[in-house]
């Protein structure tokens, strides 16, 4: 059986999933759940992920959801996946998991809120939140100083200092390029209406 990915490719973990088997060379179906339609909330994909987000995927019988354990999942799961991505030295995996940790309540809750607060609360249906952007922005500024400073510190270009990239790397790179994506789309916004350049 083919694997399912569940996904909107504006979400930066769904994106990172999606990466990942293409990369890895892994057969999937990808079924697009449209945020801003607020498929999530549907019965039949909550029948899936019970807290209405992507990514989500089912293997079989086998359902999970979480991109930081699908991912982990799916390191593991499948035949051919180098061993860089998800290594099988306990000491690694753990160095990997402190990574994936650490990015959902520091460089995501930053970033993702910015983003929302900043750019895309209108596409949901909500009003832009400055006073939450402006404390966002405060964790995402601390969590990138903390990424070069700390999970970069190393002779290797890649988190922890390593020579190949893991399932942390493809995490938080696509949380990084989200802001340059949403950056790049509000000098675009600004030209367009001003003829100024931002970012």
């Amino acid at each position: 059986m083919t694997l399912k990915v569940y996904a909107d490719r504006m979400s930066q973990p769904s994106r990172a999933v999606i990466i990942f088997c293409k990369v890895n060379g892994i057969e999937f179906e990808e079924i697009r759940v449209d945020l801003s339609k607020r498929e999530q909330l549907k019965p039949e994909f909550k029948a899936i992920n019970p807290m209405a987000k992507v990514p989500a995927i089912i293997d079989g019988r086998f359902k999970l959801f979480e991109s930081h354990a699908i991912l982990t999942y799916l390191s593991c799961a499948f035949p051919g996946v180098a061993d860089h991505w998800y290594p099988a030295d306990l000491f690694k995996r753990a160095k990997i998991n402190s990574v994936l940790d650490w990015h959902h309540s520091n460089l995501r809750h930053g970033a993702a809120n910015f983003i929302r607060n900043t750019v895309l609360a209108p596409a949901f249906g909500l009003p832009l939140n400055p006073k939450a952007a402006a404390e966002a922005e405060q964790i995402l500024t601390a969590s990138l100083l903390k990424l070069e400073s700390f999970w970069l510190k190393g002779n290797g270009k890649y988190l922890l200092g390593s020579f190949q990239p893991s399932i942390a790397d493809i995490s938080l790179v696509c949380e990084i390029m989200e802001l340059e994506i949403q950056c790049m789309s509000i000098s675009i916004s600004l030209v367009n209406l001003f003829g100024a350049k931002s970012c």
